[in-house]
């Protein structure tokens, strides 16, 4: 990166082929198995998340322990605890201070050096609508929280007692929150309900819960593709990784209209 900014600033590159050239650079090779893109936090304000399903835990312990020596940090999704024992074998042999935290409920990793801190751009809110939903709304809230968001969750609070739904609400509105990320299965109702309560942006997440037809997120994803409460996004079945990317992305454009 320094040699490609000498060039520019001695007149050798053009504003555009700088910009090209500062682009490809980011992108770190990583023996034949993978590119790091190093960059793309700055590109698109999200972080490079690894998914080590269908991984080596070698690979994905060699891929984060890469990304976190350059960047500080790591985040690992759909993990295993073959991945944590293989990232804690490696970074003992390391120079690097790393931590390795790992989320049994999300089955998220998160590898960062000793006293790195996010910084926050702001709020959102997460909500699961029952005990069976709380693991993809755990990914939710790890991604937003890396991606550098304060995040309020309320667990258990399904549309079978929407009395439990209130406070929550109102608490949400109070912290000014700027987007809401609910995750439910079953029928998939509660994101409708939300997005007809509140005035900030709503998104659904189905999740692979349910009986019979219909089951395995389906159901719950049709029935959020149907809503007819305005404001509502989906993603698709079991993503909290997108969902607490799309409301970290609220976050940011938020901040950009305020500083603006």
């Amino acid at each position: 990166m320094e040699e490609i900014l000498k060039r520019f600033a001695s007149g050798k590159l053009s504003t555009e082929e700088a910009a090209r050239e500062l682009k490809l650079d980011g992108i770190g090779r990583l023996g034949d198995f993978a590119k790091i893109d190093l960059n793309r936090q700055y590109r698109t304000g999200i972080p490079e998340i690894v998914f080590a399903e269908g991984k080596k835990s070698a690979d994905v312990a060699d891929i984060a322990l890469a990304h976190a020596t350059a960047k500080g940090f790591a985040l690992i999704s759909r993990a295993s605890h073959e991945d944590v024992a293989e990232l804690k074998a490696k970074n003992s042999i390391t120079e690097e201070d790393l931590e390795v935290d790992f989320n049994e409920v999300a089955n998220t990793i998160l590898v960062k050096k000793k006293g790195y801190e996010f910084t926050k751009r702001g709020k959102i809110g997460v909500i699961a609508a029952g005990t069976a939903d709380i693991p993809v709304a755990e990914e939710a809230r790890v991604v937003a929280e890396v991606c550098g968001c304060e995040v309020l969750t309320v667990y258990d609070v399904g549309i079978a007692g929407i009395h439990r739904l209130v406070k929550p609400l109102e608490e949400f509105v109070t912290a000014d929150v700027a987007a809401v990320v609910v995750v439910a299965g079953m029928e998939g109702a509660l994101p409708s309900v939300v997005a007809s309560l509140v005035d900030m942006p709503v998104i659904g997440v189905p999740t692979s819960v349910g009986y019979g037809i219909g089951g395995k997120g389906i159901a719950a994803l049709l029935a959020m593709l149907q809503s007819c409460s305005p404001g509502l996004a989906v993603v698709n079945i079991d993503n909290g990784v997108g969902a607490g990317t799309f409301a970290a992305k609220c976050v940011m454009h938020r901040k950009s209209n305020t500083q603006i």
